[in-house]
């Protein structure tokens, strides 16, 4: 298995950036698809980006593709989502998913998930 502990969280204006991290610790020599998904009051987890093991596949969710990106470090066992031009709507708690398979899904099904941080944005 594989824990995952996300950091970065925090209150921003609209109009400003964060940077989210995901630290993987346990079972690190598997490689993961690795995404980031959010979840807001009295809504569901909702995708945000995916990226493949390698590191050379991406995904987004319309509504970040060009204010988001995803990243990831294999040597630190680190992913990463560097979010600029945040906007009120993407206030959530935002986690981090990992999962053994070769996956590109848009739904919640990731086996490994991390305790989540909130990210916060006011107009």
């Amino acid at each position: 298995q594989v824990q995952l502990t996300e950091h970065g969280g925090g209150s921003v204006q609209a109009g400003g950036s964060l940077r989210l991290s995901c630290a993987a610790s346990g079972h690190t020599d598997t490689k993961y698809t690795m995404g980031w998904f959010r979840q807001a009051p009295e809504k569901g987890r909702e995708f945000v980006a995916s990226i493949s093991a390698s590191g050379f596949s991406t995904n987004y969710a319309n509504s970040v593709k060009g204010r988001f990106t995803i990243s990831r470090d294999n040597a630190k066992n680190t992913l990463y989502l560097e979010m600029n031009s945040l906007k009120p709507e993407d206030t959530a708690v935002y986690y981090c998913g990992a999962d053994r398979r070769n996956i590109v899904t848009t739904a919640p099904v990731y086996e490994f998930w991390g305790q989540g941080t909130q990210v916060t944005v006011s107009s």
